[in-house]
């Protein structure tokens, strides 16, 4: 038998979770190896966030040159080739995965490819490949689109997120079977780029979880843009049409006839097979691996990370808990993710971003809270840009003796706010109060000073918010 080959640390996935822990594991000094079934970067390069985000910067480009003349530039009638689209988005793709590549190996990173699953005494097992021993191992094996019955995916017809990204051509008019923020950035995208989108969500509202202000304000605007939004409606199953298309079959309502079906109802963790009869690394009945607040499994210096364990399925989130599991490992001071108060962005048109609590969580918790809201249209940058609808709204916990308490929560929808939310995030997390926040300066005129005016009106002295 072939000894394996040790190192430090052995990371199985090298997504954002993965990667993210073998880049911080080998700035500490370690010795590290990355399996790696595919090409580093994982979903989130190569099948997911970066990806999904160039389409939507199309449909941006698209919505600015059929915008122009509102600004004195005449540039003709915008349209749309889908296909040099998706060279410049590989390019992007291509592009970001030789860099995180050279990196990591001038990071000293061994990267190993092909399937690999735990086996005994801390061994990983590499299909094709050869066996490797780590002092301690890292599990970040990601997730992989969910899919409903009665909706085979054919890619032609019916599609997850990863054929909609390979898209050649965007079909004339879609159902979208799940409103969440998957959901709504490709409803997002494609209505701006002409497809006639039909959201299907069996919630009662649109991005469950987010504040209700925010769900208000999306749904208007979504429909706004020519988006039919059906909330409350089960998808029940799909069958050719006479005439061409498919016939989506409803629980309670008229069939829905559309070309094209895209089924984005969340994403679930490849865990099958990755630890099989390893003592102490338990699987829940929803195939994500059990860990405690420093992502220890029950096996003595293995570690699980990002999409595999039940928290927010978010690239940061992942890259986080790969922080805290490296300093673990290391026998430093590691600190939980906090993830009642990490950041959250959609990218649709308009952005959402939000961290912290929502009002309604707020008061259920029984918490004292007091509530502004400051709307974009009266921020200069946004008038400028053109891009007005949306808000911030800032909850605040109501001290003792009429003075405010910490932050609770934060709520953007409008433009460019997932580029805005950073100060947010850190007066969250940071436990502010408003009178401190209100005393630091906001440049002017730009779009972040929302956020500091909104936090201003919270003291009683506000300057164009009251």
């Amino acid at each position: 038998m072939t000894t394996p080959e040790q190192f430090d640390l052995v990371i199985v996935g090298g997504g954002p979770a993965g990667y993210g822990a073998a880049l911080y594991a080998s700035s500490a000094g370690l010795s590290v190896a990355v399996v790696e079934k595919d090409k580093v970067g994982g979903t989130c390069l190569h099948r997911g966030c970066v990806p999904a985000k160039e389409l939507l910067e199309t449909a941006n480009v698209f919505r600015t040159v059929e915008t122009a003349k509102e600004f004195g530039v005449s540039s003709g009638q915008a349209s749309i080739d889908f296909g040099v689209t998706q060279e410049r988005k590989q390019k992007v793709v291509d592009q970001l995965h030789r860099g995180l590549t050279g990196v990591m190996r001038s990071r000293g990173i061994e990267i190993v490819t092909g399937a690999g699953r735990l086996g005994a005494a801390g061994v990983v097992q590499v299909d094709g490949g050869p066996d490797l021993a780590g002092r301690g191992v890292i599990l970040a094996t990601g997730s992989k689109p969910r899919t409903i019955p009665g909706f085979d995916v054919d890619a032609a017809v019916v599609m997850t997120s990863d054929e909609v990204l390979d898209l050649d051509r965007l079909p004339s008019s879609v159902a979208i079977i799940g409103g969440g923020a998957i959901g709504c950035e490709f409803a997002s995208m494609m209505a701006d780029l002409g497809t006639q989108v039909t959201i299907l969500e069996v919630m009662p509202t649109l991005l469950t979880g987010c504040d209700s202000d925010v769900i208000a304000i999306m749904t208007r605007l979504f429909k706004k843009k020519g988006i039919a939004v059906r909330t409350g409606v089960s998808a029940l199953g799909h069958e050719p049409g006479r005439n061409g298309g498919t016939v989506v079959h409803l629980g309670g309502e008229d069939d829905l006839v559309v070309d094209a079906i895209v089924v984005s109802v969340g994403r679930a963790p490849v865990t099958e097979g990755l630890a099989d009869g390893v003592p102490g690394v338990a699987v829940n009945e929803k195939g994500f691996v059990e860990v405690d607040g420093f992502m220890r499994t029950g096996a003595d210096h293995v570690y699980a990370v990002g999409d595999i364990v039940d928290t927010p399925q978010l690239a940061h989130v992942g890259f986080a808990e790969a922080k805290v599991a490296v300093r673990d490992f290391l026998g430093e001071r590691a600190v939980p993710v906090d993830y009642g108060r990490v950041p959250w962005c959609i990218y649709t048109h308009p952005e959402v971003a939000f961290c912290g609590l929502t009002e309604e969580a707020a008061r259920a918790a029984g918490l004292d809270v007091v509530v502004k809201r400051d709307p974009f249209g009266g921020n200069s940058r946004a008038r400028i840009l053109g891009e007005t609808d949306g808000m911030v709204k800032v909850i605040a916990e109501r001290g003792v003796g009429g003075r405010l308490g910490r932050l609770l929560g934060v709520h953007m929808v409008g433009p460019l706010v997932t580029e805005q939310l950073g100060q947010a995030y850190l007066s969250v997390n940071w436990e502010a109060a408003p009178d401190d926040i209100a005393e630091l300066v906001q440049p002017h005129p730009t779009l972040s000073e929302a956020f500091g005016e909104t936090v201003m009106a919270l003291t009683g002295r506000g300057l164009h918010v009251a």
